[in-house]
């Protein structure tokens, strides 16, 4: 770590939302709550930092190193700060038979960034990820917990005008 995070820890409200996930494990396999207790960090946090990743692994009896290489092998974990927007580009071969590269180039050039970026105002942050599981309504893109189907790039320019007046 270069900067020295802040500790983490769970408020009161999802630490209890963590113990009632942990139960549904049987004894000797709380460890596999790894994943339900990954998400409540990002809905906490918005992104999940390393310091979280530790004070799991240690609310879990684990190694660190796992909770590690779950958080980094999904791409529905964020493992540093997203915009408050983030653009979810669903790149599998239906989509792509579907013009998801127009879409994809729609929302690069409407918000000035490329993959992996988040604009300056802190609003978008794109990136590419793996089936979206809505293949019949290819191309599809993901903004938070909402799914745009169908796309075209003028419709990539109406949401990013109607969510940018939000």
């Amino acid at each position: 770590m270069k900067e020295k995070e802040r500790q983490f820890s769970f408020t009161s409200e999802n630490l209890e939302k963590a113990k009632k996930f942990i139960k549904m494990y049987p004894k000797g396999r709380e460890g596999s709550a790894v994943m339900p207790l990954l998400y409540l960090i990002q809905e906490q946090c918005g992104w999940v930092p390393r310091s979280a990743m530790c004070y799991i692994a240690d609310m879990l009896c684990i190694p660190h190193i796992r909770v590690y290489e779950v958080a980094n092998f999904y791409t529905m974990y964020n493992l540093k700060p997203v915009g408050k927007y983030l653009v979810q580009i669903c790149r599998t071969t239906p989509c792509w038979l579907c013009s998801s590269e127009e879409v994809l180039d729609a929302f690069k050039k409407k918000l000035g960034i490329d993959v992996g970026e988040t604009t300056k105002d802190n609003l978008f942050t794109l990136k590419e990820v793996e089936c979206l599981g809505a293949c019949v309504s290819a191309p599809v893109v993901q903004i938070n917990n909402d799914f745009y189907e169908n796309l075209t790039p003028q419709k990539v320019e109406n949401i990013v005008v109607e969510l940018s007046n939000k």
